[in-house]
């Protein structure tokens, strides 16, 4: 097949995961092209079967603001009409899935009818999607697409409950690439993080007031009274300064490290022993499949499709949002106990193990091959 993907091209979990999935494909022998003003983060590497299409954006003066969406379109035509796709593939609803119903709009006046599937990610649901600005817009883009797909079973409940939809929304959850992401022999690293054989503990996020890192910073707080043990927080975002605030009143900084945007999260997952992810909502939680990819359970909350995820008492433990004492608690009855911290490990990585992308890509490959085969019918 020929598949056109549209995403957002950074470290976010859609962009991860689309371009993943298209990585995926491309090893599969479909060709495979991406649409985006940038290159994604995670395509850095060449493959015969990848494309990468720029959308560039006109700084004309008319425009406060510049026409991504009409442009996005316009190169989606482009696309099409020459490279002869089969099937365009969008992630996040805003503003792809209008886009592309745009764009499908007008390869009809050159004969060309091109199936739309829309993947749905979360907060473009959750919260975007539901400003009144842009909810009749979303609802109108996913009952235009051909297909529609959500990473849980949460994220399609609230799709319906929220939205006027009536799209069947089939549920393809967040996959793990288990040749990537698995544990790595990195023992001076972890020697560099934790000279004295302290715990290492994890937080990885765009630090939204969505994600509550201050939660993960006051978790870590409790824990470290017990416990020798660093935390590490990977990512960045406009919460990360109020983290290192709290951190140095509450007399913790020096066992704190911010280590910014990573690549190779993998490598740092490698030398972690606990990842904390007590976010006001996830719509799968994607990071914290990553690090049980490699061997480190998790306490989180139990928002959204994380109770999907995360297996109370086998792979970590869910609390309620806000919950710090109930989510350190858990913490510390894991990290205490070497036999039973080894336990959690171990059920962290079969859990993640159900996820392994050779599960999952099958089941994109066969909608991609369902929703076809109904357009040329239709």
């Amino acid at each position: 097949m020929k598949i056109g993907i549209v995403c957002y091209p950074t470290f976010g979990g859609s962009g991860v995961v689309a371009t993943e999935l298209g990585k995926a494909l491309a090893d599969r022998g479909h060709q495979v092209h991406f649409v985006t003003y940038s290159q994604p983060a995670r395509l850095d590497f060449f493959s015969e079967n990848l494309f990468y299409h720029e959308v560039a954006v006109s700084s004309y003066p008319l425009f406060d603001y510049p026409p991504y969406e009409l442009a996005l379109a316009s190169r989606l035509v482009d696309v099409v009409r020459f490279e002869q796709l089969d099937v365009l593939h969008v992630h996040y609803a805003i503003p792809h899935a209008s886009a592309a119903f745009m764009a499908k709009q007008i390869l009809l006046t050159y004969g060309i009818t091109i199936p739309v599937i829309t993947t749905l990610h979360g907060t473009d649901i959750t919260l975007v999607g539901q400003d009144r600005t842009y909810k009749p817009v979303v609802t109108f883009s996913i009952n235009k697409s051909d297909g529609v797909t959500a990473v849980s079973d949460h994220l399609r409940n609230d799709t319906y409950k929220f939205f006027d939809i009536e799209n069947d929304i089939r549920v393809i959850p967040n996959f793990i690439d288990l040749n990537r992401f698995s544990l790595k022999p990195k023992d001076h690293f972890k020697k560099a993080i934790a000279p004295n054989g302290e715990k290492v503990l994890v937080h990885t996020s765009n630090f939204r007031k969505v994600k509550r890192t201050e939660d993960v910073v006051k978790i870590f707080a409790k824990v470290v009274e017990k416990i020798p043990s660093k935390l590490l927080m990977v990512g960045d975002g406009g919460e990360r300064s109020k983290c290192e605030q709290l951190g140095r009143d509450l007399g913790i900084s020096e066992h704190m490290r911010f280590l910014g945007k990573q690549d190779a999260i993998e490598e740092i997952l490698s030398v972690s022993d606990l990842f904390l992810m007590p976010s006001v909502s996830e719509s799968f939680g994607l990071a914290a499949l990553e690090a049980m990819a490699c061997k480190v359970p998790v306490i989180s909350s139990n928002a959204g499709g994380l109770p999907e995820l995360n297996v109370e008492g086998e792979t970590g433990y869910l609390r309620d949002v806000g919950n710090v004492d109930g989510m350190a608690e858990r913490a510390i009855y894991i990290l205490e106990d070497e036999e039973r911290l080894a336990q959690f490990k171990e059920n962290a990585l079969a859990r993640a193990r159900q996820f392994d992308l050779a599960n999952i890509l099958p089941e994109y490959e066969n909608y991609y091959k369902e929703v076809i085969a109904a357009s040329k019918q239709a």
